[in-house]
């Protein structure tokens, strides 16, 4: 039985940069083509690096225990108006906690809109707003879609998540309390929300998420969970001052990093997906929101 290749470390490198638009497209593939050798081709590593959202859903839209759709709301301080994945259990007898969700850095793709979907099976109301609605919405291609956010204005667009956040802090069926989880650039904003929007959000999980302005984070008055990969050098560099501030602030927080997890260890559309450390994190996160949003 033939093995089946390994996807060399520097390869990931390579997509981590070309992904948060540190490198071009052609200095990416020009990397890539390099790394080319035997069985590892360059076609393998682009299939394994690149995301199969087939692979992400784990919760149909179709599922009875939810009722997801699209809604709307206002953004004075941002775009005027956002528009969100609004996910909901189909049965329930009280008020239920609500949870943010935040996405990457190429809008809202097939994968976060699952994140809420796993939310809503868990109990939780989701809302997984579209940062790319003010230009038409995520286009289907992260790689577009990675190049209209970078287009956008980014105060404006952190308004629009704050917006988001409020939303649901007084949606009709929610208890009130709202939590927020991010990836990546969703992971930052998570930091963002917690330290500039703190009287709003009750419980904050970023994943491989950049730090916030460290002079703000004394406004922290929500819990936060932190949750990191191994390898994933570029956002963990900024961590020991990050927990150093937390620290002088006594916020109260938890950090997991996780052994030889790459940054984006918990999208399962690509092969960064690091499934153990996943379903940890993620377990981890549903107990989180129970925790503090519940009651």
């Amino acid at each position: 039985m033939t093995n089946k290749p390994i996807i060399p470390e520097q390869a990931y490198t390579l997509y981590d940069q070309f992904a948060h638009g540190l490198i071009e497209r052609r200095d990416f593939m020009r990397g890539i083509s390099k790394l080319a050798i035997g069985a590892v081709t360059t076609s393998f590593l682009l299939e394994g690096l690149m995301p199969n959202y087939a692979l992400a859903e784990q919760v149909s839209f179709n599922d009875p225990d939810i009722k997801a759709s699209f809604s709307l709301f206002d953004s004075p301080n941002g775009h005027g108006q956002g528009r969100g994945y609004l996910v909901t259990p189909t049965k329930t007898e009280s008020k239920l906690p609500c949870v943010l969700v935040i996405h990457e850095n190429r809008g809202l793709n097939p994968y976060v809109k699952d994140v809420a979907r796993r939310l809503a099976k868990q109990g939780f109301i989701a809302f997984a707003p579209d940062g790319l609605f003010p230009l038409g919405g995520y286009p289907g291609n992260d790689e577009e879609g990675k190049a209209m956010q970078r287009s956008m204005d980014r105060d404006k667009l952190a308004q629009d998540f704050f917006a988001a956040a409020d939303f649901l802090k007084t949606f009709p069926q929610g208890n009130g309390k709202v939590g927020a989880v991010g990836f990546c650039f969703g992971g930052g904003m998570v930091n963002k929300l917690i330290t500039e929007h703190a009287e709003v959000i009750n419980a904050g999980v970023p994943f491989y998420g950049s730090a916030p302005d460290l002079a703000l984070v004394k406004n922290i008055k929500a819990p936060l969970m932190v949750q990191m990969g191994e390898r994933d050098e570029r956002v963990n560099g900024q961590w020991p001052d990050y927990e150093k501030a937390l620290k002088a602030h006594n916020a109260n927080y938890q950090a997991f990093t996780y052994a030889g997890a790459h940054h984006g260890f918990h999208n399962d559309s690509t092969s960064r997906y690091d499934k153990p450390h996943a379903e940890l994190a993620w377990q981890r996160t549903v107990d989180f929101f129970k925790q503090y949003l519940t009651g």
